[in-house]
């Protein structure tokens, strides 16, 4: 008998369902009860994800009977303890939902941006007789205690956790005091896997343009969690998002006026996630090829006359999107944080 974690994964054929997959695949405490995917079912996941090829001879599948799915033999017949990760765009993890009542016995980690905002925080699916179902922010670096005992969670976005990581020691001292003027690049995995004019190779490739200039939708859970940690907040956040001719990594550079000294704020970074596992502060510049194929997130600190210039970095799929939503699900089950997620960066 099994006393692994069962995680059925929505959305399997995508790019952060794929590094759901690379990543639970290895999990120690995680065995995939099933993939669905309405456009491969029955195709071998090794097909749509060609490098899985020998690590698994799972098929995908388009069943919704979600309870008898996660029911494997290994487990006795029994549901045991499971977790539904929800790999779809955004908007469609509502739809989803609502045409699939999901048991309040299966945990739920929804990596679309449906459920961050407070105010869309609850679900709940007329006359199916499940409680409302409510989703707690996923940054474990705001909200780490909070996952700890949340049935559901509403994974961070990618621009939104690598910004957030590099305010948030600020926020918690009540020191973001200036507008904060914020410039971030995205790879191109970004955009998720449906093409699109921006998306091509021909045009990616050698190229670098800004989109959504001061009205990126992260911006508002981005406000969220700032006032969270500091309730007096009224500065605004000035954010120039640019899209990169790279595959993956988002590195922010940020800077506010700031009476702070150098040594001063290293120490409130240093301070704030010395108890984090994954989130590091360098005293050196930092480059993506240090995070990325990894779950860390590097964040730097300079100080330039009464700037105050902050550098952050992480990969877009893994602390961004899929990496961040297991370390959900290891908080959410009492197992170890960096369970599954000891990565190593390329490096070169």
């Amino acid at each position: 008998m099994s006393n692994k974690i069962k995680a059925g994964i929505i959305g399997g054929a995508g790019y952060t369902g794929g590094e759901m997959l690379r990543i639970l695949i290895n999990h120690p405490n995680v065995e995939i009860a099933f993939v669905n995917s309405t456009s491969n079912a029955g195709n071998l996941i090794s097909d749509v994800h060609t490098d899985l090829i020998g690590d698994t001879d799972l098929r995908f599948t388009d069943r919704t009977d979600f309870e008898e799915l996660f029911k494997s033999p290994l487990s006795g017949g029994d549901l045991g303890e499971a977790v539904l990760f929800l790999c779809v765009g955004h908007g469609d993890a509502k739809k989803f939902l609502a045409a699939n009542p999901i048991n309040d016995n299966i945990k739920i980690i929804d990596l679309s941006q449906d459920f961050r905002l407070s105010a869309n925080a609850g679900f709940s699916t007329p006359d199916s007789g499940l409680q409302t179902k409510y989703f707690t922010y996923g940054l474990p670096e705001l909200n780490r205690d909070k996952i700890k005992s949340a049935k559901n969670i509403a994974n961070p976005g990618c621009f939104a956790t690598c910004i957030q990581l590099g305010l948030l020691p600020l926020a918690a001292k009540g020191l973001i005091n200036a507008e904060v003027h914020i410039n971030a690049t995205t790879g191109s995995t970004g955009a998720g896997q449906s093409l699109a004019a921006t998306s091509h190779f021909s045009w990616r490739n050698n190229n670098l343009s800004i989109y959504k200039a001061f009205e990126h939708q992260h911006l508002n859970e981005i406000g969220e969690s700032l006032l969270q940690l500091q309730p007096s907040l009224s500065e605004a956040l000035s954010f120039i998002p640019q899209r990169g001719d790279f595959t993956r990594g988002i590195l922010a550079a940020m800077y506010l006026e700031s009476d702070l000294t150098l040594e001063e704020a290293q120490k409130i970074y240093e301070d704030y996630y010395s108890a984090h596992p994954f989130t590091h502060v360098s005293r050196k510049n930092i480059d993506l090829k240090q995070v990325v194929n990894t779950n860390k997130a590097l964040v730097h600190v300079e100080k330039h006359g009464n700037k105050l210039f902050i550098i952050s970095i992480i990969d877009n799929l893994l602390k961004g999107a899929s990496g961040q939503a297991v370390q959900n699900m290891n908080l959410m089950f009492g197992l170890e944080e960096t369970a599954g997620l000891k990565l190593k960066a390329i490096g070169f």
